[in-house]
Protein backbone atom coordinates (compact mmCIF):
# COMPACT_ATOMS: atom_id res chain seq x y z
CA UNK A 1 0.00 0.00 0.00
CA UNK A 2 0.62 3.44 -0.36
CA UNK A 3 -0.77 6.74 0.33
CA UNK A 4 -2.06 8.79 -3.03
CA UNK A 5 -3.56 12.01 -2.24
CA UNK A 6 -5.67 13.91 0.00
CA UNK A 7 -8.93 15.23 -1.07
CA UNK A 8 -10.07 18.80 -0.40
CA UNK A 9 -13.51 20.04 -1.22
CA UNK A 10 -13.07 23.85 -2.83
CA UNK A 11 -15.06 26.93 -3.31
CA UNK A 12 -13.62 28.11 -6.59
CA UNK A 13 -11.51 25.35 -8.32
CA UNK A 14 -9.57 28.46 -10.37
CA UNK A 15 -8.40 30.34 -6.87
CA UNK A 16 -7.55 27.10 -5.57
CA UNK A 17 -5.39 25.98 -8.53
CA UNK A 18 -3.80 29.71 -8.57
CA UNK A 19 -2.99 29.36 -4.43
CA UNK A 20 -1.11 25.49 -4.88
CA UNK A 21 0.48 26.89 -8.11
CA UNK A 22 1.73 30.02 -7.59
CA UNK A 23 1.54 30.72 -4.31
CA UNK A 24 3.39 27.04 -2.87
CA UNK A 25 5.30 26.53 -6.19
CA UNK A 26 3.02 22.71 -6.94
CA UNK A 27 1.85 21.94 -10.91
CA UNK A 28 -1.32 20.86 -11.99
CA UNK A 29 -0.47 17.09 -13.04
CA UNK A 30 -4.42 16.20 -13.99
CA UNK A 31 -8.01 17.99 -13.98
CA UNK A 32 -11.21 16.47 -15.23
CA UNK A 33 -14.82 17.88 -15.33
CA UNK A 34 -17.39 15.76 -14.94
CA UNK A 35 -20.63 17.73 -16.01
CA UNK A 36 -23.11 14.54 -15.49
CA UNK A 37 -21.92 14.10 -11.85
CA UNK A 38 -21.40 18.23 -11.35
CA UNK A 39 -18.37 18.23 -9.91
CA UNK A 40 -14.81 18.73 -11.40
CA UNK A 41 -11.40 17.74 -10.11
CA UNK A 42 -7.96 18.92 -10.39
CA UNK A 43 -4.55 16.96 -8.46
CA UNK A 44 -1.89 19.39 -7.66
CA UNK A 45 1.72 18.30 -6.14
CA UNK A 46 5.36 19.07 -6.56
CA UNK A 47 5.81 15.72 -8.90
CA UNK A 48 3.99 12.82 -10.32
CA UNK A 49 1.52 10.55 -8.52
CA UNK A 50 3.61 7.27 -9.26
CA UNK A 51 6.16 8.26 -6.82
CA UNK A 52 4.65 11.59 -4.78
CA UNK A 53 1.56 12.11 -2.61
CA UNK A 54 -0.45 14.66 -4.03
CA UNK A 55 -3.88 16.68 -3.43
CA UNK A 56 -7.06 16.14 -5.23
CA UNK A 57 -9.17 19.77 -4.88
CA UNK A 58 -12.70 18.86 -5.58
CA UNK A 59 -15.44 21.65 -6.72
CA UNK A 60 -19.29 21.01 -6.51
CA UNK A 61 -20.82 22.80 -8.76
CA UNK A 62 -22.70 25.59 -6.97
CA UNK A 63 -21.24 25.08 -3.57
CA UNK A 64 -18.98 28.55 -2.67
CA UNK A 65 -17.96 27.03 0.93
CA UNK A 66 -17.68 23.92 3.44
CA UNK A 67 -17.39 23.82 7.39
CA UNK A 68 -14.05 23.03 8.16
CA UNK A 69 -15.37 21.12 10.96
CA UNK A 70 -13.00 19.88 14.04
CA UNK A 71 -11.00 17.20 12.80
CA UNK A 72 -9.31 18.16 10.38
CA UNK A 73 -5.54 19.14 11.14
CA UNK A 74 -3.13 20.85 8.11
CA UNK A 75 -1.35 19.65 5.46
CA UNK A 76 2.15 20.23 6.02
CA UNK A 77 5.37 20.76 3.82
CA UNK A 78 8.88 21.40 4.63
CA UNK A 79 10.79 23.95 3.68
CA UNK A 80 14.06 24.83 3.56
CA UNK A 81 13.47 28.57 5.62
CA UNK A 82 9.90 28.69 7.57
CA UNK A 83 9.79 32.65 7.63
CA UNK A 84 11.37 32.68 4.20
CA UNK A 85 8.42 30.52 3.18
CA UNK A 86 5.82 33.09 4.97
CA UNK A 87 7.18 36.48 3.48
CA UNK A 88 6.94 34.70 -0.08
CA UNK A 89 3.45 33.36 1.02
CA UNK A 90 2.60 37.20 1.83
CA UNK A 91 3.92 38.96 -0.94
CA UNK A 92 1.92 36.82 -3.32
CA UNK A 93 -1.00 38.00 -1.37
CA UNK A 94 -1.78 34.75 0.77
CA UNK A 95 -2.62 34.80 4.73
CA UNK A 96 -0.14 33.45 7.18
CA UNK A 97 -1.80 32.67 10.24
CA UNK A 98 1.20 31.60 12.33
CA UNK A 99 4.65 33.19 11.78
CA UNK A 100 7.70 30.97 11.71
CA UNK A 101 9.43 29.61 15.58
CA UNK A 102 9.41 27.00 17.59
CA UNK A 103 6.10 24.37 18.21
CA UNK A 104 5.19 24.94 21.53
CA UNK A 105 6.54 22.40 24.14
CA UNK A 106 9.46 21.74 21.29
CA UNK A 107 12.57 23.15 18.63
CA UNK A 108 10.93 22.15 15.35
CA UNK A 109 10.59 25.31 13.60
CA UNK A 110 7.35 25.51 12.09
CA UNK A 111 4.72 28.37 10.05
CA UNK A 112 1.08 28.07 9.53
CA UNK A 113 -0.55 29.60 6.15
CA UNK A 114 -4.52 29.47 5.04
CA UNK A 115 -5.70 28.50 1.22
CA UNK A 116 -8.21 30.31 0.12
CA UNK A 117 -10.69 27.82 1.82
CA UNK A 118 -9.54 28.21 4.76
CA UNK A 119 -7.63 24.95 4.90
CA UNK A 120 -4.25 25.37 6.65
CA UNK A 121 -0.52 24.33 5.28
CA UNK A 122 1.84 23.59 8.06
CA UNK A 123 5.51 24.86 7.08
CA UNK A 124 8.19 22.82 8.76
CA UNK A 125 11.94 23.94 8.71
CA UNK A 126 14.16 21.20 7.16
CA UNK A 127 16.78 19.83 10.38
CA UNK A 128 14.49 21.47 12.96
CA UNK A 129 12.47 18.13 13.47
Amino acid sequence: MRMLHTMLRVGNMERSIAFYTQVLGMKVLRQHDFPDGKFSLAFVGYGDEAHHTVIELTYNYGVESYDMGKAYGHIALEVDDAAQACEAVRQAGGKVVREAGPMMHGTTVIAVVEDPDGYKVEFIQAGTY
